[in-house]
């Protein structure tokens, strides 16, 4: 009987494969670390075969260690680092140039020039999105006119565009399908809402040629078999979708006003606002939460670039620290009267200030000033963040106060230090499932809704438990006086 279900987790740091049960829960796991490539200062890349390979490879780990066979997954759903843009060869399936990570800011300087022409509204007005170069429309542009000979090939029909969804569906695949879902299509600044569909305009705007595209499609649904020679058997890839709406679905997030925070290198918290999409005042961002049986589910979105990059940075750049778990107990440590506030604005800043140019800035250092204040800043940081996301959400959608509390994932939410302090800054509880690798979990659940092991959202999906609840224990004049000590400093970085 058909009934594990294989999650595909392919993300900024690492690529990761989780096998799960009928009923959702974690057999078996597999990763791979994905090496990044800093060409230039503020440019950002991945080695697309990299990813095929790691992904492969998970997958084939993941099932050896569940002793599965791939004749007994009954799905496959993949999930994916979001606004990665890939360009490659129709013919081989090879890119034609390394994949352009999402955190990469070259197409700054487009961007501005499309804002200087007047662009901005209309692009917020069709996508959500503000025209920033977080999103795939502007990298997709830049391959398009510095590879030479692309824009030609493109216009013929002989490349293919996505983001790494649609790659990985492609080499799975075989090369027989060329589609993603309507969460990654959400995002690439190419996508209208409201229709649902490309957008001509955009599409001109850019200067896309639509030969390129792939076909948009439901999160849940029949995206075609692996080539059998992959996995030893043709398994139905029955679930796609960008893994910040995948961890929305893995939170259980399925009512208006129910709030996500997911804490990897960079932090994106989702409110599900319903059937409707909300404009936002503060700008955060309007995206789809997931699109079932032709039906959209909206939300509003709050990007931040840097979350656990920040951690990396200490480990790896200034080697203050060995591993990422040591963040914690240096905090413990640090001496909080200091008052060291760190600005990881290392790639720009994210919602709600959306400044490509801003770097990042460390506050407050005095000669008692050590790695324990340091690392503590650097945790801070994050809630600090979460806390701009959390208020802007609130002044655009006034309901989401009547729940609120915060279900948050990724790999920072296993430091008790940080969870305590981001609830003592909210003034409201945050609540760890179980099951924290919710990404893979979104994605596992949408092949099961697929292959008709698993209901529908609502009140009878039942894949969610609370492991701990940290509710505020700082008085409430203290955390308004840190975050104003946070604000003070972010309008210095803003200022230059």
């Amino acid at each position: 009987m058909k009934d594990a279900l294989l999650a595909l987790d392919q993300g900024t740091t690492s690529t990761r494969a989780i096998l799960h049960d009928a009923a959702l829960v974690p057999r078996a796991t597999a990763q791979s670390p994905l090496e990044q490539h800093y060409p230039s200062p503020g440019w950002v890349e991945h080695e697309p075969e990299e990813i095929w390979r790691a992904s492969l490879g998970v997958l084939k780990d993941a099932l050896a260690q569940g002793g599965v066979a791939a004749a007994g997954v009954a799905g496959i759903g993949i999930t994916n680092q979001r606004e990665t843009t890939l360009l490659w060869d129709r013919a081989t399936g090879r890119a034609i140039h390394r994949a352009i990570v999402w955190q990469d800011r070259r197409t700054a300087a487009h961007c501005a020039r499309l804002v200087s022409a007047g662009a901005a509204a209309a692009i917020t007005g069709k996508t959500g999105l503000l025209c920033d170069p977080y999103f795939s429309a502007t990298k997709l542009a830049w391959l398009l006119d510095h590879l030479p000979g692309a824009r030609a090939a493109a216009e013929r029909g002989e490349l293919a565009f996505g983001t790494v969804d649609s790659f990985l569906l492609w080499r799975l695949t075989g090369g027989r399908v060329h589609a993603t879902d309507a969460t990654n299509a959400c995002r690439t600044m190419l996508y209208d809402i409201r229709r649902g569909d490309w957008d001509d305009d955009l599409l001109q705007l850019f200067r896309i040629p639509r030969a390129v595209l792939p076909r948009i499609m439901d999160c849940a649904a029949e995206f075609g078999t692996t080539d059998p020679a992959l996995l030893g058997a043709a398994v139905p890839i029955r679930g796609i979708a960008g893994d910040q709406h995948a961890a929305t679905l893995g939170q259980a997030c399925f009512a208006p006003g129910m709030v996500k925070s997911t804490y990897g290198t960079g932090c994106f918290a989702l409110l599900n606002t319903g059937d409707a999409p909300v404009a936002s005042r503060n700008r955060l961002l309007t995206t789809l939460a997931w699109q079932l049986g032709g039906k959209r589910t909206y939300a509003l979105e709050g990007a931040i670039f840097i979350a656990g990059a920040a951690v990396q940075w200490l480990r790896d750049g200034l080697k203050l620290i060995a591993d990422a778990a040591e963040t914690g107990t240096l905090a413990r440590q640090a001496d909080a009267a200091q008052n060291v506030v760190f600005v990881p604005a290392f790639v720009g800043l994210g919602a709600p200030h959306w400044d490509a140019e801003a770097r990042g800035a460390i506050f407050g250092l005095t000669r008692g000033t050590g790695p324990a204040e340091i690392a503590r800043a650097a945790l801070e940081a994050v809630a600090f963040q979460t806390r701009d996301l959390i208020e802007a959400m609130e002044a655009d959608w006034s309901a989401s106060g009547a729940q609120r509390v915060l279900r948050v994932d990724g790999g920072m939410v296993a430091s008790d230090w940080t969870m305590q302090f981001l609830s003592d800054l909210l003034g409201a509880p945050v609540d760890r499932p179980v099951v924290q690798e919710t990404t893979a979990l979104g994605a596992a659940y949408l092949a099961g809704l697929q292959a008709g092991l698993l209901p529908p959202p609502g009140p009878s999906v039942a894949h969610w438990r609370l492991e701990r609840r940290f509710t505020p224990r700082m008085p409430r004049e203290e955390a308004d006086r840190r975050y104003a000590l946070w604000k003070d400093a972010v309008r210095r970085v803003l200022s230059g």
